[in-house]
């Protein structure tokens, strides 16, 4: 599973001229289900949306307080695009997303995991497979992204070129 979380003042979701859901100071999670994710990668994540460090304390310290601790809300928002790949010409290929009842069961699951790890009411959520308008007033702006479950490729680190050892000469005796 993969999400973006976007620290916002406030944020809503309309699906046909609707509004179905709307935060004030919080977090905007968009989610992504990807073929071979299971309950416990969607327990990872709502963990960490619930317990990552987004704002600062009264102290000024930085980083020291998550949602949960400013009594913030929460807005989850299906968004299987985030595993768009884009390596190969100029459409995205979706392949990387869970399709269909899959995804929407895991989807869900997660987002009870967050309202269950939470207070209920202060977890809103969008409308699965719904072509929806997303308004936020981003803070900071803040905007983060997280996973579970997928194996990151790790970017190689430059080994240092040897450097030869000197030859002797070929006059030299």
């Amino acid at each position: 599973m993969k999400a973006i979380l976007q620290r916002v003042l406030s944020a809503s979701v309309t699906v046909e001229k609707e509004v179905v859901s709307s935060i004030g100071k919080g977090v905007l999670v968009f989610a992504a289900v990807a073929p071979g994710d299971t309950e416990k990668e969607a327990d990872s994540l709502a963990q960490k949306v619930l317990k990552l460090k987004l704002w600062d304390d009264d102290a000024g310290g930085r980083w020291k307080k998550s949602v949960m601790d400013i009594s913030g809300e929460v807005l989850c928002v299906s968004q299987f695009t985030l595993l768009a790949s884009t390596k190969k010409g100029n459409k995205p290929d979706f392949h990387g997303a869970m399709g269909g009842d899959d995804a929407k069961r895991l989807y869900q699951y997660f987002f009870e995991k967050v309202q269950q790890g939470y207070i209920a009411d202060r977890v809103k959520n969008g409308v699965f497979q719904a072509m929806m308008e997303v308004a936020l007033v981003n803070d900071g702006p803040v905007t983060l992204e997280i996973s579970a479950g997928q194996k990151q490729t790790p970017v190689p680190t430059p080994k240092p070129k040897p450097t030869p050892a000197p030859t002797p000469a070929a006059d030299q005796p």
